[in-house]
């Protein structure tokens, strides 16, 4: 069971880390409607992260908020 979960977790946390540098790369190109479409579909992944308890619920909704100040600051 151990191994299971582990492995579910590691999933989990990479889908994570994956839609949230899905964004970085959005926002390092200067492509602000790009960068929303990706925050838009990395938000249901963090939170899911948090759901499953994989990133703490304040650290999810930081993210998410940090990523759409920087996509507002874009020209």
């Amino acid at each position: 069971q151990t191994e299971r979960r582990t492995a579910v977790n590691t999933a989990r946390r990479s889908r994570v880390r994956g839609s949230v540098k899905k964004v970085e790369e959005a926002i390092a190109s200067g492509d602000k409607k790009a960068a929303q479409d990706a925050l838009r579909a990395a938000q249901p992944e963090i939170q899911r992260g948090a759901t499953k308890r994989i990133v703490t619920k304040n650290a999810a909704a930081r993210r998410v908020s940090r990523l759409s100040a920087r996509i507002k600051a874009m020209a």
